[in-house]
């Protein structure tokens, strides 16, 4: 087998400003490459809930009567060389969509599918290296942001954020805390 492997250039084009990426079950293939690389480099956090796990690419080679091969060409790996096939990234501070309002609670999370949960999906050992996810947050999102100043709204609706998308929500109070720090 080859191995092919790229580099980043040194420097950083916004001078160490914060950086908290967000990532879900939707989140595959290049998106957990980036994640995983700036999460190995303690360069940005990653939040939301554990990535698809798309870390491997299947080329199909055509035989005779309609009939293929799938064979595995490529599997990706993070800086550290944890493998994200089947186990996705897991972020370093959980939040799940919620509903603040109250209103019928939903398993957002279950609406995405995961590499892991397809059938005969490609296994790596990488399971067992993978630690668990950290405990969801819990903050009282209305509490944080009267702390904090003006509620973010939503662009579109102009409902307050943490009631549309509360991961970005969250996000962006990380943000501005590690802003503050940084400013010390």
């Amino acid at each position: 087998g080859s191995e092919l492997e790229e580099k980043a250039s040194p420097g950083d084009l916004i001078n160490g400003a914060p950086i908290v990426v967000l990532i879900n079950g939707g989140s595959a293939s290049a998106s957990e490459i980036v994640a995983g690389a700036l999460q190995d480099h303690h360069r940005a956090l990653v939040l939301g809930t554990q990535s698809f796990g798309k870390g491997s690419v299947q080329t199909v080679i055509p035989m005779k009567n309609k009939r293929g091969i799938k064979l595995t060409t490529s599997l990706y790996y993070t800086p550290s060389g944890r493998s994200i096939q089947a186990t996705g990234i897991i972020p370093d501070i959980t939040v799940h969509r919620l509903n603040v309002e109250g209103d019928k609670d939903e398993d957002f999370n279950s609406l995405y599918l995961r590499e892991e949960d397809l059938q005969n999906h490609l296994n790596t050992d990488n399971a067992k290296k993978q630690a668990p996810a950290p405990e969801t947050t819990k903050n009282n999102a209305v509490g944080l942001f009267s702390k904090i100043g003006d509620t973010p709204k939503d662009a579109e609706n102009d409902a307050p954020l943490y009631k549309t998308d509360f991961q970005l929500y969250e996000a962006l109070n990380i943000l501005k805390s590690l802003e503050r720090q940084q400013a010390r």
